[in-house]
């Protein structure tokens, strides 16, 4: 697969490949993830170590969350942090570009802090956690660990193709600023009275490094081709849907693609519908450095992008969604 075939369904790898002790599989995996997020930014993957049981149950907390009064929602809401932790409500994300608000409400997790003397932690807000719902924090914790461990397995694997040390990522990733989000798309009850433009998920890319995300409860995720084309991505199950985000993008100079994606309103027989979605965002530190690898910059691709670390460009763009002043 060269980076102009057009694709009408992202690939589908198993994680096991790459851990195995096979050279060659390892390799395959390694260019085949290198070649997707090459072409359309991405992938299916396997064997990413959470269970059916775990997505269940993480699933069930997180809906009855959502499913509970405004009230008690509104007790997670932590103003002055930017929507880093707990609870955000409807109309308070707007993506990039666009007038009207996303019509959703999430729910974040962050890095669980641990006692090791790491400066970073100062800079992270606490979590907090619903505690009319005692097994959200356990399931959600355990989903964010299980996530961050396939996405540093992944991101060996990008090194690799990118003819890095393997371990390229590993400090930089270490404690690093990932967000588990739980997201509600609401159902939409009075369409006519809708803003003009409004849909569950703008056009967007993401802004981290690589987004893990685990099965969707129903269609409506669509990938922007090269051509300009809409595709629907349909989650399998057993899979999570990786993308490269804005970050990576920047560090490989455009190599590897964060490519626009959105979620689309439901077809008018479904419009009364929840749809739930856990993406897990990969953030490095925030002093991790986006400047263009030199590798990945030549006479036929000049760079692209201003020199900025994680945090600065995760700042600007908080600003641009509307989550930060």
């Amino acid at each position: 697969m060269n980076s102009e075939t057009l694709l009408d369904t992202i690939p589908s790898l198993d994680l096991a490949d790459f851990l195995s002790d096979n050279p060659e599989r390892k390799e395959k995996f390694v260019q085949d993830l290198g070649a997707a997020f090459n072409n359309i930014g991405f992938v299916a993957i396997k064997n990413h170590g959470l269970t059916n049981d775990d997505t269940e149950k993480l699933y069930d907390n997180v809906q009855k969350f959502f499913f509970s009064p405004d009230e008690l929602k509104m007790q997670y809401a932590i103003e002055g942090i930017a929507g880093q932790r707990g609870y955000i409500s409807k109309g308070k994300e707007t993506a990039k570009g666009f007038k009207v608000p996303d019509l959703k409400e999430f729910y974040h997790v962050g890095q669980p802090k641990v006692d090791d003397g790491d400066p970073i932690w100062e800079e992270y807000p606490d979590n907090v956690f619903p505690k009319e719902l005692p097994d959200f924090e356990k399931y959600t914790l355990h989903t964010y660990k299980t996530l961050e461990n396939a996405g540093k397995t992944l991101l060996k694997a990008i090194a690799l193709y990118l003819e890095l040390p393997e371990d390229y990522f590993e400090e930089k990733v270490k404690h690093g600023n990932s967000i588990l989000r739980a997201i509600h798309y609401f159902p939409i009850l009075n369409p006519e009275a809708l803003p003009e433009g409004a849909v569950r998920a703008a056009a967007h890319g993401d802004i981290n490094l690589i987004t893990l995300l685990m099965g969707a409860s129903a269609e409506g995720l669509e990938v922007l081709r090269a051509d300009g084309v809409w595709i629907p991505i349909t989650s399998l199950p057993d899979y999570v849907v990786v993308n490269v985000g804005d970050m990576l993008d920047r560090l490989t100079n455009h190599k590897l693609k964060s490519t626009i994606h959105r979620v689309v309103n439901p077809p008018k027989e479904k419009l009364g519908t929840s749809r739930f979605s856990i993406p897990f965002f990969m953030h490095p530190r925030s002093e991790m450095n986006l400047t263009c690898l030199e590798s990945c910059v030549d006479a036929t691709h000049p760079k692209m992008y201003v020199d900025m670390t994680a945090g600065e460009f995760l700042n600007e763009r908080l600003i641009e969604l509307g989550l930060k002043k």
